[in-house]
């Protein structure tokens, strides 16, 4: 996967910023924003798995029968 292209990057950058807004705003205890930090790098982390394993799939032609 290329982690230089300017696509993956805005949407890794763009994952960040909504996940630790939504965090947050939403959070009313006194270490908020440790934890929406927190839970923005575990959304990035998410994110960037998910583009992995996607990527790595998009060219396979094996089609599964489950039948």
């Amino acid at each position: 996967m290329n982690f230089k292209n300017p696509k993956t990057i805005i949407i890794i950058v763009l994952t960040f910023v909504i996940v630790f807004l939504m965090n947050y705003i939403g959070n009313d205890s006194p270490n908020k924003l440790q934890d929406a930090a927190l839970n923005g790098l575990g959304g990035v982390v998410g994110i960037i798995v998910g583009l992995f394993i996607w990527n790595r799939n998009k060219h396979d032609n094996t089609h599964q029968d489950f039948d």
